[in-house]
């Protein structure tokens, strides 16, 4: 209890040098608050603490946690990251990292007022999914299309539509969790449909879509199940024959493809996505994917489909609560225009990762140890660097039990060491994150980006510099 009596004032620390000198850079009322906060949390600290401490002390270390909270909330949160994990579209890392032409374009268009909604030939009000309309109807052969924030938006702007207040049919099997709690069933309540379970979790026919359908069913649905696999005795009802079905009863069938793909990936042995030219090539009437997974843009919903039903989606009240800003669309329509004009396997990341071959990999790889050795000779901290094998994934959702041959370098710290070093990289800047085998850190190279091998050399050679004393 003594030492909180000891606790400098905030008078007393509002005149110290260091905060002085903060005060001429932050607003003082930032300062104040930031002062006020980090010497209510050493309070905290020092409550059950019985050892005696210098004010001296105490006030060096209110300044410590200043200096942290100021360059915490003064430099922002979100820092950069540098993906050694190896799985392609991280959820937690932000998924797909946009492509330079995309970047390019999406600053020219913040930085400056643009035609959002203007018809300049016309010179007068015009529609923001103009912009990314007609690339998305000529990439998939879709009559018309829409963009929303996220495909959970887009599942959820479909279903209020079309079938609001009515029944949708949908294979027990393919009631999937999005992410994050996000489920169909749920996304289907919210929207005012009825949900109308058929068949069994890992068989359904077409025929027990036929048995179920009334006058008050509206849609047949069906979701991708991108992110999990029912192996074994199974049966799930092909996208024709529910086209099929739809087409004969006068019913719009819609598809929830989670991912989306447009790219040509067969040769990477990634077959089981299906591609959504295909989707809608098979007659499906509103096909739902996302921008920010295969796509390799921004985050984004994105609706393709059939005019008419794409248009009242565009009357929904909705559509308002979910529409996307100028940097989504810029963002999505220079991603797009690669795929239509440019060369997605050289300038979308996500393609670029996914379309490495071995032999390319295990160069990146044979480059990244080369550095690792140079930068650390000489330092004790690393007992072993060797060049290995690995399994990568696709993530994101997509290819659940698909693993992808990768390589990548093995680092094994003198030991005790590991968790320490990699705390250490987790918190530098940028910040790296790495794999873990047993008592060893992976790193892969497939999900390095371009210069990443220099930061990530110059990472560890830092973790180590100090005698190896990690």
């Amino acid at each position: 209890m003594n030492n909180l009596k000891n606790i400098p004032s905030i008078d007393e620390m509002l005149k110290n040098e260091r905060i002085k000198q903060l005060i001429e850079v932050y607003q003082r009322d930032f300062m104040v608050d930031v002062v006020r906060s980090a010497t209510e949390e050493l309070r905290r600290e020092l409550f059950l603490k019985e050892e005696k401490i210098k004010k001296e002390k105490l006030m060096q270390a209110i300044l410590v946690k200043v200096e942290h909270m100021v360059s915490r909330l003064a430099g922002g949160s979100l820092k950069e990251v540098i993906n050694g994990t190896g799985v392609v579209l991280h959820t937690n890392l932000g998924r797909a990292p946009l492509g330079k032409g995309a970047i390019d374009y999406m600053v020219r268009m913040a930085s400056s007022y643009n035609n959002l909604e203007f018809e300049l030939e016309k010179g007068e009000r015009g529609e923001r999914y103009g912009h990314v309309e007609e690339v998305l109807t000529r990439l998939t052969g879709a009559e018309a299309a829409l963009v929303v924030n996220n495909n959970a938006a887009a599942v959820l702007l479909g279903l209020n539509t079309l079938a609001r207040e009515r029944e949708v049919i949908v294979s027990r099997g393919q009631l999937v969790e999005i992410g994050g709690a996000f489920r169909i069933p749920e996304v289907m309540k919210l929207s005012g449909a009825r949900l109308v379970e058929v068949g069994t979790t890992n068989k359904t026919y077409i025929s027990d879509f036929a048995a179920a359908i009334n006058a008050e069913t509206a849609l047949l649905f069906a979701a991708h199940t991108s992110n999990y696999k029912i192996l074994g005795f199974t049966q799930e009802v092909p996208l024709e024959e529910l086209v099929k079905l739809g087409q004969e009863k006068e019913l719009p069938v819609m598809q929830d493809l989670g991912s989306g793909i447009f790219y040509d990936k067969d040769d990477w042995g990634l077959r089981e996505e299906p591609a959504v030219k295909r989707c809608v090539a098979a007659g499906v009437d509103i096909v739902t994917f996302s921008g920010d997974k295969l796509l390799g843009g921004p985050q984004a919903g994105i609706i393709v489909g059939k005019k008419a039903l794409v248009e009242a989606m565009k009357k929904n009240q909705l559509t308002r609560a979910l529409r996307v800003d100028k940097l989504t669309i810029a963002a999505l329509e220079g991603t797009l225009l690669e795929y239509l004009l440019g060369s997605p396997k050289k300038n979308i990341p996500v393609i670029e990762m996914l379309a490495l071959s071995r032999e390319e990999l295990r160069e990146k790889a044979e480059r990244l140890l080369e550095l690792l050795e140079m930068r650390t000779e000489g330092l004790s901290g690393i007992r072993q660097l060797k060049l290995v094998e690995l399994e990568d994934m696709v993530g994101g959702g997509a290819y659940p039990t698909y693993k992808i041959p990768g390589f990548g370098v093995e680092i094994e710290f003198s030991q005790p060491g590991l968790e320490k070093a990699a705390k250490i990289l987790r918190l530098g800047s940028p910040a790296l994150l790495t794999r873990r085998q047993e008592d060893k850190m992976l790193l892969s190279v497939r999900t390095l980006l371009p210069g990443d091998e220099i930061k990530v050399a110059d990472l560890i050679a830092g973790v180590v510099q100090e005698k190896g004393d990690i």
